[in-house]
């Protein structure tokens, strides 16, 4: 008889033991996580005329192009 409670003892031990790594994984992760989002620069919004400059620098679009669209935008 106690010889079992003694066994049933050391099952819960190793299970709890095992819980408690489980959450502190877990933590671990979440807070990395949340450090590596916060680390990162946040990328503001572009105006129109800023999308229209960066596309005649790649030579996505020619300088009449360019000309014409911008002549659309600020209007």
């Amino acid at each position: 008889m106690y010889h079992n409670m003694h066994s049933g003892l050391w099952g819960f031990s190793w299970v709890g033991i095992l819980l408690i790594i489980a959450i502190v994984v877990v933590i671990y992760l979440l807070l990395r996580n949340s450090q590596n989002q916060s680390s990162r620069p946040r990328q503001s919004a572009k105006t129109p005329l800023e999308i229209l400059k960066e596309r005649l620098a790649k030579g996505e679009i020619s300088k009449e192009e360019y000309q014409d669209l911008k002549k659309e935008i600020e209007d």
